[in-house]
């Protein structure tokens, strides 16, 4: 079976799961301690977040689902939510394909929000022509398009994409 990417369905869900939780571990000792959890993201969490329209697109070949990521839709723009690859693959393009397609998706600006010390993860959207915006337009974002903990607001930071750059500046 060739590579592939499609939208994430019922029958996906374990393997989302799956790919969360591995991936996830490289965030345990890097984020602060009050905010990492085990399992990162339970299953009643992953349920929620699709109950919240965020919709999952897969990628994977012959040996499963390598990478997951969703995009949910908020009216004037779209966020990338829940972004990940299997450890074992990380490094090797799954994500910037993954990243590529989904962003061809939509003609609205997109944002991303990842943990301030995920320095890799700031650092891959970077590749991919995002930019961190200041402070208080992250704060003000995060309150306005996420639903999270103020100490995750905190501890976070947003990058966006050259069309929000281009309408907000």
């Amino acid at each position: 079976m060739a590579p592939f990417i499609r939208p994430g369905t019922p029958g996906d869900l374990e393997s989302i799961y799956s790919v969360i939780e591995d991936a996830s571990r490289r965030y345990k000792g890097v984020i602060p301690g009050d905010c990492w959890k085990e399992p990162y993201m339970p299953w009643d969490e992953l349920f929620h977040e699709i109950r919240d329209g965020v919709e999952f697109w897969v990628i994977g070949d012959e040996d499963g689902i390598s990478g997951v990521m969703g995009l949910q839709d908020k009216g004037d723009v779209q966020l990338i939510r829940h972004a990940y690859v299997l450890t074992r693959g990380q490094g090797r393009g799954t994500g910037s394909a993954l990243l590529r397609h989904i962003y061809s998706l939509t003609s609205l600006p997109v944002l991303v929000g990842t943990w301030k010390a995920a320095g890799w993860a700031i650092r891959f959207y970077e590749n991919h022509g995002f930019r961190e915006v200041d402070t208080v337009t992250k704060d003000f974002l995060l309150n306005k398009y996420w639903n999270i903990p103020a100490r995750q607001t905190q501890t976070s930071t947003v990058l966006a994409d050259r069309r929000w750059f281009q309408t907000n500046t």
